[in-house]
């Protein structure tokens, strides 16, 4: 059932009109599986490896799985509130983990296939998980970690152990009643200071991310959709911007374990399976410009929406994607903990290239004054988000001093997000940087994005990213991180060459005093630009 009624064509109306349903119980598993049992065979999940080996799974075998899993967790000791790790790539055995935590009222814990054991022990320490899903790369990692984790119980390796586990344990399950508080997810996430913190999140979450889900996918569900995103279902961008919402509306994904992303093979797997909605981040958007051609027209990419988020997207990239995706990006902002409450939705609205859109139907986000006091238009202040609304987090896992000061404003109503950003006369919404990423020169404030935007469109910029470096006179300057696309090399004319189009293009107190050309930026497991690590560079002495 959509929350959004395709034949209201009128954003503001939508907004108007649009009220949250108060289901008494609410189980993810239940909404994106057990109830779409009346179309059992109806296919759920595509997937293929990079070998080329390929498999597909009804709405019917899912339920069967995941029912065989859930009894199966129960013979381990597994009960309601343990948590479950899960570290698997894009493959079945991670999304029916996934549904018989939820079926077991037991905390899925998604954990990156990236991660280095530092960052493995530090989660599974701190969330004190109970059990782990893994494969044959990882098991021996967790294992050798095994004498610092009191709590953690088994190991799973989902390439040798899976099969007979689950030949064991019976396809009957009754899944306990769930009520939409009961914490369905803990997904840790990196702050600017700090270890990461574990993001407790309800069960209602998938409820708050539909409405941005279907207006950011062009009124989703439609005839023929079938959904693809490389983002790993270990992060909220792959598992509640992808996976779990569009099983929601009981439509087909396309699960890929492929390793690094490909662009050409991406374009692929696009045409081979026919795909119609991706979640696609702006780095992979980066990479698939690269390829020649016009995917539409030359590769046969028939895409019928794509949401993009995580990143700035920038006019840039949203005029390519129209060149040559034959559509419009729509843009999307969220956090882990209060996900898909702003974007775009080009069927029914003009999307503003930079802007990341309007807060979608039931979500209110403004940007705020260090008061507390919601700004005008035009006023640049921290984005903060009102917690009367289901996609709101429940708490951070065992910080709640932290959690607490996420909260402010009168009642302490608003939850702040650490970004910041403004409202325009028409209620679009612009993000101008984190808090820590703002650029103050001269006693200009920059936002790192609009320079990063104006950069990626030199022909010879392939990747770009921009930080505050000290400066003597001007307190800070711009520097510019440049990967050179391919075909140019990096020489001081070339920097003064991209110094003069940013020059000329914005402001002349914009542009980048200082740039570095480098072979690749650091980036998080997620695709993010880690700026924090580039102001570091710049603070170590030579």
């Amino acid at each position: 059932m959509r929350l959004m009624n395709p034949q209201i064509r009128d954003f503001a109306r939508l907004r108007e009109e649009f009220r949250w349903p108060a289901p008494a119980n609410y189980n993810i598993a239940h909404e994106v599986c057990c109830r779409h049992q009346q179309h059992a065979g109806r296919t759920a999940l595509y997937y293929e490896n990079e070998t080329g080996a390929a498999k597909k799974f009804t709405f019917g075998d899912i339920h069967r799985l995941s029912n065989r899993l859930a009894n199966a967790l129960t013979a381990l000791g597994i009960t309601h509130g343990d948590r479950v790790g899960i570290i698997l790539p894009q493959r079945p055995e991670a999304a029916l983990a996934h549904l018989a935590a939820y079926k077991k009222n037991a905390v899925a814990l998604p954990l990156s296939v990236l991660f280095g054991p530092d960052a493995l022990r530090y989660r599974l320490q701190d969330s004190g998980a109970k059990l782990v899903f893994t494969d044959s790369a990882h098991a021996e990692m967790v294992h050798s970690l095994a004498g610092e984790l009191p709590q953690l119980k088994t190991v799973v390796d989902c390439d040798s152990e899976f099969d007979s586990l689950m030949q064991k344990s019976s396809e009957q399950f009754t899944p306990p009643v769930t009520p939409p508080d009961a914490p369905a997810l803990l997904i840790y996430t990196s702050g600017t200071t700090g270890p990461p913190k574990g993001a407790l999140i309800a069960h209602r979450c998938l409820l708050g991310n539909l409405p941005g889900f279907e207006l950011s996918h062009n009124f989703f569900p439609q005839d023929g959709d079938l959904f693809w995103t490389p983002a790993d279902w270990a992060w909220t961008g792959g598992l509640l911007d992808a996976l779990l919402p569009t099983w929601n509306y009981g439509v087909p994904v396309l699960g890929y374990e492929g390793g690094k992303f490909d662009p050409e093979r991406a374009c692929q797997l696009l045409k081979k399976y026919r795909v119609r909605n991706a979640f696609l981040p702006p780095t992979a958007l980066k990479m698939m410009r690269q390829v020649s051609g016009n995917l539409r027209a030359d590769h046969g990419v028939e895409l019928r929406s794509v949401m993009s988020a995580g990143e700035t997207l920038g006019a840039g990239l949203f005029h390519w994607g129209r060149e040559s995706l034959g559509l419009d990006i729509n843009e999307m902002w969220a956090q882990t903990e209060f996900n898909y409450i702003v974007g775009n939705c080009a069927a029914i609205m003009p999307v503003r290239p930079g802007s990341i859109g309007k807060p979608y139907p039931g979500h209110r986000v403004a940007p705020l004054s260090a008061e507390g006091e919601v700004l005008p238009a035009g006023e640049t202040g921290e984005l903060c988000a009102h917690r009367d609304d289901p996609v709101l987090f429940l708490q951070y896992w065992n910080r709640e001093q932290a959690t607490r000061e996420k909260f402010f404003g009168a009642g302490n109503a608003w939850f702040g997000t650490g970004d910041m950003g403004c409202c325009d006369e028409d209620g679009y919404l612009w993000f101008v940087g984190r808090k820590d990423d703002v650029i103050s020169s001269a006693g200009y404030r920059i936002g790192p994005g609009e320079i990063e935007d104006t950069l990626l469109k030199h022909p010879a910029v392939a990747h770009a990213a921009v930080v505050g470096v000290p400066d003597e006179l001007r307190g800070n300057v711009v520097k510019a991180f440049i990967v050179p696309a391919a075909g140019h090399a990096p020489s001081e004319e070339l920097k003064e060459e991209i110094r003069q189009s940013v020059r000329t293009r914005l402001a002349a107190y914009e542009y980048p005093r200082e740039i570095e050309f480098l072979g690749k930026l650091p980036m998080t497991t997620t695709g993010k630009v880690r700026r924090a690590e580039l102001r570091r560079r710049e603070s170590r002495p030579n």
